[in-house]
């Protein structure tokens, strides 16, 4: 594994097949994504684990890489998170990552910057071997929803009304269709639900 090393190029790969690409959010009944509003709790933790698991590598953009890297890079302090939580720092912390950014110069914690065009460069992330690439976040999947790139949407919705935003895909120029593929109910009454876009 490389670490710090510099950004993906843009190349030319033949290939019929291509990875998927997920995405998954935390929302509140009222539309709201603002990650320090949601109900953490140890089931909702292990199925975020599945979904890494699912994946080859993490697609971030630069401020869904920094959150993440200050809450989850290991070590952490003694006492910083319960117990249960340690599951979901080892899988994270052990991904492999691509940083979509302008303005950082480098990154590590197994990740590489993306830069160029986004397009090709995701379809070329796409077109590589592999299960699958799992993307969070809200202002970066917002970019790939418009070019079509997101094969499959998971919204885990939480039984809370925050009464404020951010919400999801502010902007979005055209309507995307999904069908529901998947449901599943976790702790604390939270609902994963699992859509593919309409072809």
């Amino acid at each position: 594994m490389r670490f710090g090393s510099g950004p993906v190029m843009i190349g030319q790969q033949d290939s019929d097949v291509m990875r998927p690409l997920r995405y998954s959010i935390n929302v509140t009944l009222d539309g709201c994504c603002d990650h320090r509003v949601m109900i953490p709790d140890e089931d909702l933790h292990r199925h975020a684990i599945e979904n890494l698991v699912r994946a080859d590598a993490l697609l971030f953009g630069r401020v869904t890489y920094e959150m993440m890297e200050a809450a989850w890079r290991r070590p952490a302090p003694a006492g910083a998170r319960p117990e249960w939580m340690e599951p979901f720092a080892r899988t994270i912390d052990a991904a492999k990552k691509y940083v979509v950014s302008s303005t950082l110069d480098r990154v590590d914690w197994n990740a590489e910057l993306v830069r160029g065009d986004l397009e090709k460069a995701v379809q070329q992330l796409k077109r590589e071997p592999g299960k699958g690439l799992f993307v969070g976040g809200v202002t970066l999947p917002l970019a790939l929803a418009e070019m079509g790139l997101i094969d499959e949407y998971e919204f885990v919705l939480h039984p809370r009304l925050a009464g404020h935003g951010p919400t999801l895909f502010a902007g979005l120029s055209k309507h995307v269709d999904l069908k529901l593929v998947d449901r599943l109910e976790l702790g604390s009454g939270t609902v994963a639900m699992r859509y593919e876009p309409k072809r």
